[in-house]
């Protein structure tokens, strides 16, 4: 199978520690992951090893979600009625949290597994950070 990288925007609050990660594919990827995370690793770019399975599921909602702001913006250009665009935008909101708790599944299933027993405990703290920026 095919190793895939994503890059993900490192967490300023953690000085460049955070880690994004979703599911893993094959020993490869799994080393590739430990490599990034370790203290001894890099400091450059983390990277997520998503399935091509994955990647599609993501894509598609995100391209659903990107139509629906677009339809968004159309609504607000016909001076559609406000509660009916606010309902629009709570739907966005909502398909956004639906690949957020896909996301952070994945990562908690492979990175934060994988560094905890690594011995990384500092992946917890990283972890609620971001749970608390998903839960804003």
């Amino acid at each position: 199978m095919e190793e895939s990288k994503v890059d993900h925007t490192p967490n300023e609050e953690l000085t460049n520690k955070t880690v994004d990660c979703c599911s893993r594919q094959g020993a490869l990827a799994v080393s590739a992951c430990h490599d990034a995370h370790s203290p001894q690793g890099n400091d450059g770019p983390r990277h997520s090893h998503h399935s091509d399975e994955m990647k599609n599921i993501l894509t598609s909602r995100l391209n659903r979600i990107e139509g629906q702001v677009r339809g968004i913006k159309g609504m607000i250009e016909r001076d559609t009625y406000c509660d009916d665009v606010l309902t629009q935008i709570a739907a966005v909101q909502s398909a956004l949290n639906g690949v957020g708790k896909l996301l952070l599944e994945g990562h908690m299933k492979s990175c934060v597994i994988e560094r905890i027993q690594a011995g990384d405990s500092e992946v917890i703290d990283e972890l609620l950070v971001t749970v608390k920026k998903l839960m804003k």
